[in-house]
């Protein structure tokens, strides 16, 4: 397995303004092979042409870091499920660019978020029913399959948190209703924490996993009988709404200081035969986080 970092776990990455070729050289000092770029991210935008992408590419090979994949964060306001026919028609024709930047930046995966019933962190967002959501998601994804096909580029669905394939048998199925070997499953290890164990969905995923993603994840559970600091967040908890006797808390966390096994994770994705990209996808940025990040996976690869 190759070990790789998002662009977004840098310095202004999240926020789209790093220079791509600094990015590379910090990924390339703190000891990664690969960057999953982002767009819109540094120089790289939905409108980049093939001419400037393989500038990008040629840049990366000087530096002598691969690049991964590309993702974005555009599904989130712009949806493959949305009730506006509109919006949706935008949605695939970001999809489709994704595929040709990917292609023209020589590598051949790209992130997308398949849908969402609800965004978890915008109260605004409508509320797409679930069967809805399921039709509007492969009709949009249906879309781009011949693209992705030509281009030879693949479709990496993301497990996230959008209340929509919630289960590893669901998510299965739905990556082989395309009956493409260019449709498969971007899986996120942290992200698959919150409902299951990710040990689990890579088990019943196997070889339609394409790219993964690394963060690790906390969750605790307050029902009482807390002292000290712990105390003190479980009072905090139980603000968030009246009557709440009962509370919890989550966070993603450092590589290994969440609820993630990763010695479980790592046998079930050798056991696939998976010899991809591990992309440590660790946000907001912090001073040394792409260094502690790069220590954290050594060891747990070599477990």
């Amino acid at each position: 397995m190759r070990k790789c970092i998002s662009y977004w776990s840098f310095e202004g990455g999240l926020e789209g303004k790093a220079g791509i070729e600094k990015v590379l050289q910090q990924a390339k000092a703190a000891g990664f092979r690969a960057v999953e770029l982002c767009v819109p991210g540094g120089e790289l935008t939905f409108d980049s042409d093939e001419k400037s992408c393989q500038d990008i590419a040629k840049m990366a090979k000087a530096i002598g870091v691969a690049l991964s994949s590309v993702a974005t964060g555009v599904y989130w306001g712009t949806s493959l499920t949305s009730s506006q026919a509109a919006t949706r028609k935008q949605a695939v024709e970001y999809t489709r660019k994704m595929l040709h930047l990917a292609r023209w930046l020589g590598t051949d995966a790209v992130l997308v978020v398949p849908g969402a019933v609800d965004v978890f962190f915008d109260p605004k967002s409508e509320h797409v029913r679930y069967d809805e959501c399921y039709k509007r998601a492969h009709a949009s994804i249906r879309a781009c399959v011949n693209t992705a096909e030509k281009l030879k580029v693949a479709i990496c669905l993301e497990n996230v948190w959008n209340k929509f394939l919630l289960s590893p048998l669901e998510y299965r199925d739905f990556i082989d209703s395309f009956r493409s070997r260019f449709v498969k499953s971007y899986f996120d290890c942290g992200n698959a924490r919150l409902n299951g164990f990710p040990e689990h969905w890579i088990q019943l995923l196997g070889k339609r996993i394409d790219r993964v993603h690394w963060k690790d994840f906390r969750f605790v559970f307050y029902g009482g009988g807390e002292q000290g600091e712990t105390l003190e967040i479980a009072t905090a908890c139980r603000k968030i709404a009246q009557g709440s006797g009962w509370a919890g808390a989550y966070s993603f966390c450092d590589l290994g200081a969440g609820d993630v096994d990763w010695p479980a994770v790592v046998a079930a994705l050798r056991k696939t035969g998976y010899t991809s990209y591990v992309t440590a996808e660790m946000l907001p940025w912090r001073a040394g986080l792409p260094e502690q990040v790069s220590k954290d996976m050594d060891r747990i690869l070599g477990s």
